[in-house]
């Protein structure tokens, strides 16, 4: 018989506010994680974004394409992906990153990329040409060009950033098949929350839920703030 919600949301925050270290070792481990892979995508991604908008070249169609295919995919075929890639007999096998922190955060990456280089590239294609084109003919180098376009278009891409850290960090897939949901090792929240469940472990899968939760108020709450101060003032 399951326990009283009462009952199991205190033994939830209990294990929170007593610092336990089981718990809190799988929230540092899937924070590192995901936030390594968001950082390491981060300016490449947009980057391309940015190219895919505003250039011109042949194949940019089949690009962009395949960044919105992989998009959709779910996660636990990436993860797929991924294990054969890193396998021993896998092209990346002789780095032996599978089940640990170092493939996780590959996995990861493959699927944050194209969250950000799609949702970039339309807030970059949102803006007029010249937003970039004028600080050049002014002699702005080519990087301060994109920084001063960034600066103008920070909502919508703190927005594409919030996106891909979101699907990263809640996903399950992927990070079980490459991790291996290694105790103190590769057992991130979505992995931990999955095989406490099964287990009956409910209060262990509560606290790790109201971790996702708070963290999920605190982004919204967030981007809602940075919008307001964004928005121009009616007079």
């Amino acid at each position: 018989m399951i326990e009283s919600w009462t009952a199991l949301l205190q033994q939830a925050l209990s294990l929170l506010f007593s610092l336990n270290h089981e718990v809190w070792s799988i929230i540092g481990v899937s924070f590192i994680v995901s936030l390594s892979a968001l950082l390491i995508t981060l300016v490449p991604s947009i980057m391309l974004g940015f190219v895919l908008a505003f250039t011109r070249f042949p194949g940019r169609w089949v690009v962009t394409n395949l960044v919105q295919t992989l998009q959709s995919i779910p996660t636990v075929v990436i993860g797929l992906l991924a294990y054969l890639l890193l396998t021993r007999t896998g092209p990346m096998g002789d780095l032996g990153w599978l089940f640990t922190q170092k493939g996780m955060i590959l996995g990861q990456m493959m699927i944050c990329a194209p969250v950000l280089i799609a949702m970039s590239q339309a807030a970059f294609s949102s803006v007029d040409r010249r937003a970039w084109e004028t600080p050049l003919t002014m002699g702005a180098s080519w990087w301060h060009a994109v920084w001063i376009v960034c600066r103008e278009l920070r909502a919508p891409l703190i927005l594409a950033i919030i996106a891909a850290f979101s699907r990263i960090v809640t996903e399950v897939g992927c990070s079980m098949m490459v991790g291996g949901n290694i105790m103190y090792a590769t057992r991130n929240i979505p992995t931990a929350i999955a095989l406490e469940t099964s287990k009956g472990d409910f209060a262990q899968a509560i606290a790790l839920g109201l971790v996702l939760l708070i963290l999920a108020l605190l982004l919204n709450f967030g981007i809602g703030s940075f919008r307001g101060k964004a928005e121009p003032r009616s007079h």
